[in-house]
């Protein structure tokens, strides 16, 4: 290779090497490079605000459900179809049970074109027809009780250590009111549950107060007596 072609070579090739000479020297930085975020390029984080919930702000924390006082049954739903001139209507009626298992039980009936409206009507009427039953120290009955309502006729007797036995209604009503340690029995043919379940009202009405609950009428009288 001759002199002149050699010079040629490392004419074209000092640029090169210039260029990278003169280059300024890229250095890793200290600092550690952020990761990449999904949101980066939809204008910033979906959830928006301080508290991670579109609108801003914490969603506020809800407190302990309060718990109802009285415990509802429903033991009846049927259609009524009423027949008026553009055809027939079609209405709910419910029937419902509502206690709050210390000795406090009623029945009650709504009709209404839907059925959350029945249901609080049901349970408006329960409550303003709600008896106070006369139970023993044991939250159990002092006697055998039987009543009639139209249909429905139920007999309910104190059965010590057994628990509750009865069924359909009666169980409900009984359940419903705290009672403990009976037994109940439907005697009639009807098994109409509104029915059945009016009979054990009627049947719970006509117990007499305990010796437990006349000793404590008497020792408040006698309080009251001494407090005048």
């Amino acid at each position: 290779m001759t002199e002149n072609t050699q010079n040629k070579t490392i004419s074209q090739t000092e640029p090169a090497n210039v260029a990278l000479v003169n280059s300024p020297v890229r250095t890793q930085s200290s600092q550690p490079s952020q990761p990449f975020k999904r949101n980066d390029f939809r204008g910033g984080d979906r959830r928006g605000g301080q508290g991670g919930r579109r609108g801003g702000g914490r969603r506020p924390e809800r407190g302990p459900r309060i718990k109802p006082e009285f415990d509802n049954k429903i033991i009846n739903i049927r259609r009524v179809a009423r027949v008026a001139a553009g055809g027939r209507r079609f209405n709910f009626s419910v029937a419902i049970i509502c206690g709050n298992k210390k000795g406090m039980v009623g029945v009650g009936i709504g009709k209404a074109a839907d059925t959350a409206l029945a249901i609080d009507k049901a349970t408006r009427n329960a409550k303003k027809n709600m008896i106070t039953v006369n139970l023993t120290k044991d939250m159990s009955i002092s006697h055998e009780v039987s009543a009639k309502y139209s249909s429905g006729r139920v007999v309910i007797r104190p059965a010590k250590g057994r628990g509750v036995v009865a069924g359909s209604a009666v169980r409900d009503v009984i359940v419903l009111t705290g009672i403990k340690d009976v037994g109940g029995k439907i005697i009639s043919p009807s098994k109409n549950k509104l029915n059945v379940a009016r009979a054990t009202i009627e049947a719970l009405k006509t117990l007499a107060p305990s010796k437990e609950s006349k000793e404590k009428v008497s020792v408040v009288k006698k309080e009251a007596v001494k407090s005048k």
